[in-house]
């Protein structure tokens, strides 16, 4: 019996707790997981997850202050320097925002919107709405605005609180007859358009005049706090959508205790670990890891600017750090070019290294342990090469964790040779991020692991993976045909494929993405997809087309840093991206990575023809969604007359 037959058997009725226990202990014996604590607390930690969750985030926050008042709990930046923050800190900060947002006259449950880029005062504003007992409604800083003014519409939201100008002006020139206040990160409300019946302030406002309620009222937060309850609504994320509308996910407080709870009981972090956070925090990937860190009380260094995150890296020296599959796609490139960039001794000392620690960590996968010689050779490739590269990125990291995509095997491979495993998982936003989650002693290389405690998988007849578990959401927001569409029988319809071996799960890709070829062969085209952007560095994204047509071809794109620095060393410099894609030689360069790719595939799959694109898709012309997935509909439709090309004769 494997881990998700022994969690599936584990969420038999609310505080069964002798069943939990006993179907622990099975567990431990199947999974080879280091552990800091004896097994009688590890029992205990997993039986918590199901039986003993406080009633809500801000129930938890409070309960992380009384532990740990003077622990840090944040980094973050002011200019080049990185201020610190203790918990108690983090509460005073905390409750005069959500002090501040009752003084507005926001009830119990009402949502109050956040649009703006990662950074302490998006986690700030997050735990004082949620520890006023209000909802927090997550807005994409890059969300078009006629999206924003939909979202806000829907979620019938009575303050923003905007990042800056920018954002609030999107809300502020429409209609949004719920909309109260709007309160500013950046800039002044001058800086605003006006608009009747809407206040414009500042965070620091805010504050103040949450400050002074709490004179009044000392009792003001904790009161909300005392009242919120496990079902209350906590968040509404609205799916990105690659077609349609967004809906709105109703996620309810005890989705993300629940989550908290669930990592916790894998016993994979500590208190004394300290995150790395970049991750959007709109998506519920970022957002989980807040659950995860008031669980455990660890210090987050937080920063959303993506072209610092390896610079931040060597500076924080973090001990764990979640990312997107494009991000370790991006640094496994980027390192192996500028390695075999230098040439001569250098580069066959790196390649060399890089197949022995590959070749380690397949035996790994297998079960196996490297033998004396493979030892000696790691240990001089680990002096030589690895050791620099883990330098690079603070040299304390003892994992990645990998979600929101899927991670090819060739990236996986990389990062566990030089000696940082990536810990792939999957879940949605329906699920509150985390439904699985590989684990450190036993990462299963192509799985996305075994089921969060508590929560259960089922493959349905067609293949669809069906999810059931404490995480899923409470509905779609003002849509009950969208969720009856999506349940039956209590368990919630993801609309991936995969397939559970051994307890893991494999996801294989979306359902509604397979591509039938006019001869009736099934193409998935995720795999094909990640398997060219972990082989070619030089493009951007990939869309497989191919459903009703007798053979599979591409839509590729140029990555613009990549591709610049490879014609810079050609003879192409100064060409622009356009100029590039219509390149013979850039042609010749990715034709050879789709020759590699071919190689990989079955006859049926692989790209007979493909187009370079001018320019990469974008979220702003509609053809990635904010949480960076391609609308694949919209880009076929757009590039049809150029895909009809391709098959013409």
């Amino acid at each position: 019996m494997g881990p998700a037959s022994v969690f599936a058997r584990s969420r038999r009725g609310a505080g069964d707790a002798r069943h939990v226990k006993s179907d622990i202990r099975q567990l431990r014996g199947q999974l080879s997981v280091s552990r800091s604590r004896p097994v009688e607390e590890d029992v205990h930690f997993m039986t918590a997850a199901l039986t003993e969750r406080a009633p809500s985030f801000g129930h938890l926050f409070v309960d992380r202050i009384e532990k740990t008042p003077n622990r840090e709990a944040f980094r973050y930046r002011v200019g080049d320097a990185w201020k610190s923050m203790s918990w108690a800190q983090t509460k005073v900060r905390v409750f005069n925002i959500a002090a501040g947002l009752i003084s507005l006259g926001v009830q119990p449950q009402q949502r109050v919107a956040i649009a703006g880029t990662t950074r302490i005062e998006w986690l700030l504003s997050d735990l004082g709405i949620l520890c006023g007992g209000m909802a927090t409604t997550t807005v994409y800083p890059t969300t078009a605005r006629e999206d924003v003014a939909y979202i806000l519409s829907d979620s019938e939201s009575v303050v923003l609180i905007a990042e800056n100008a920018e954002q609030a002006n999107k809300a502020l020139d429409s209609d949004l007859p719920d909309l109260k206040a709007v309160v500013l990160f950046d800039d002044t409300p001058a800086d605003v358009h006006r608009h009747e019946g809407v206040e414009v302030i500042t965070l620091a406002d805010l504050e103040q005049r949450g400050a002074a309620l709490l004179a009044e009222q000392p009792a003001a937060v904790d009161d909300r706090i005392a009242a919120c309850g496990p079902e209350d609504l906590a968040t509404l994320v609205y799916t990105s959508g690659t077609t349609g509308k967004p809906k709105g996910v109703r996620l309810v407080h005890d989705n993300w205790v629940y989550e908290g709870k669930g990592v916790a009981a894998l016993n994979i972090l500590g208190p004394d670990d300290v995150q790395y956070l970049w991750l959007p925090l709109s998506h519920v990937l970022g957002k989980v890891l807040s659950a995860v860190q008031l669980e455990f009380g660890f210090s987050t260094a937080v920063d959303g600017d993506l072209t610092r995150i390896v610079e931040n890296l060597g500076v924080i020296k973090p001990t764990f750090m979640g990312g997107a599959p494009r991000i370790f796609e991006k640094v496994r490139a980027k390192v192996t070019l500028t390695a075999q960039g230098e040439g001569g001794l250098k580069a066959k000392i790196f390649d060399w290294a890089i197949g022995v620690g590959v070749k380690a960590s397949r035996i790994r996968q297998q079960g196996g342990q490297p033998g004396f010689l493979l030892r000696l050779q790691l240990a001089i490739a680990d002096k030589l090469v690895f050791s620099k590269v883990r330098a690079r990125m603070g040299g304390r990291i003892r994992f990645f964790v990998s979600g929101s995509a899927a991670l090819s095997a060739e990236v996986w491979e990389w990062f566990d040779a030089v000696g940082m495993t990536i810990l792939e998982g999957y879940g949605l936003t329906e699920t509150s991020a985390a439904a699985a989650v590989n684990l450190p002693g036993d990462s299963r290389i192509g799985t996305v692991g075994p089921p969060l405690p508590g929560t259960q998988f089922k493959i349905a007849e067609d293949g669809e993976v069906l999810i059931k578990g404490p995480g899923v959401m409470r509905g779609y927001h003002n849509r009950p045909d969208a969720t009856a569409e999506v349940f039956s029988d209590g368990w919630f319809h993801s609309g991936d494929i995969g397939e559970l071996t051994d307890g893991y799960l494999k996801i294989t890709d979306r359902k509604k993405d397979l591509i039938k070829t006019s001869g009736g062969k099934y193409v998935a085209p995720q795999k094909i997809e990640v398997i060219f952007s972990a082989e070619c560095p030089w493009a951007g994204h990939i869309v497989v087309h191919g459903d009703g047509r007798h053979f599979a071809s591409a839509l590729i794109t140029l990555d613009d840093e990549m591709i610049h620095e490879w014609a810079e060393k050609n003879g192409l410099g100064g060409k622009t991206t356009e100029e590039l894609a219509r390149d013979p030689q850039v042609y010749a360069l990715i034709d050879e990575h789709v020759q590699k790719l071919n190689s990989q595939l079955e006859r049926w799959e692989t790209i007979k023809k493909f187009i370079i694109l001018p320019r990469d898709l974008t979220i702003e012309d509609g053809e990635l969604t904010p949480s960076m997935k391609v609308r694949r509909k919209l880009v076929e439709q757009k590039y049809m007359s150029e895909l009809d090309s391709l098959y013409k004769g």
